[in-house]
């Protein structure tokens, strides 16, 4: 099953005590969502993929897992999923690269950009789906934090946590991780580096991650 560092890095850092019902939104092959069952042994996950040889990776490592009756994958995309219950918690590591240049390749372009997607449906879905006193987090490219502020204000969500990551240290953040709340409040700002100048994962990172790789 393939890893990629941006879902980990959310997997690990969402606060997920205390949800009950969450959803993973674009989950493809449903990392972040065994995450989310791991951390939460009360947790029912839901996890929705557009992309069908995801879903069908997804639905298999779901059954295989120590976690299968609590872990439920939809084929579907955010726009046509209409569950009959709001979430306490939605994840999502949602598609990226808004503005630059698609490929030629369909799948890449699915997973990566915006095509089945934008920010503004990713928001208008979460707004649908939360519940009332529930919490959305998400990661996406540093450049794109400002415009997703504007787009959940839109929609009276907020955000009120954000963590900037840093691949390299003494490289600029390219990447935030965010929560959104429906109460504005003042918000939290961290900073993690992922790999020191000597490409040694550092131990902050080693520290958020440590349940979920076998060894560094």
């Amino acid at each position: 099953m393939k890893v990629n560092t941006d879902g980990v890095l959310l997997g690990a850092w969402a606060e997920v005590s205390g949800a009950r019902n969450l959803l993973d939104i674009g989950t493809g092959t449903g990392v972040i969502a065994l995450m989310m069952a791991q951390r939460n042994p009360e947790a029912i996950v839901d996890a929705i993929e557009i992309d069908a040889d995801a879903f069908k990776q997804a639905s298999e490592n779901f059954l295989d897992s120590l976690w299968r009756e609590r872990l439920y994958a939809y084929h579907s995309s955010l726009q046509n999923f209409k569950p009959e219950k709001k979430y306490d918690l939605i994840i999502s590591n949602p598609p990226y690269f808004v503005d630059d240049y698609k490929t030629e390749n369909h799948q890449k372009n699915i997973a990566k950009h915006s095509v089945s997607l934008s920010y503004e449906e990713l928001i208008s879905g979460i707004h649908r789906l939360l519940s009332d006193s529930g919490e959305a987090f998400l990661v996406l490219p540093a450049f794109n934090l400002q415009s997703v502020e504007a787009y959940a204000s839109e929609k009276q969500l907020f955000i009120t946590k954000v963590m900037e990551v840093c691949a390299v240290e003494g490289k600029a953040p390219y990447l935030a991780l965010i929560r959104l709340n429906r109460e504005q409040r003042d918000y939290s700002k961290s900073t993690i580096v992922i790999q020191n100048e000597a490409s040694l994962f550092t131990n902050e990172y080693k520290s958020l991650t440590k349940e979920f790789y076998l060894k560094f």
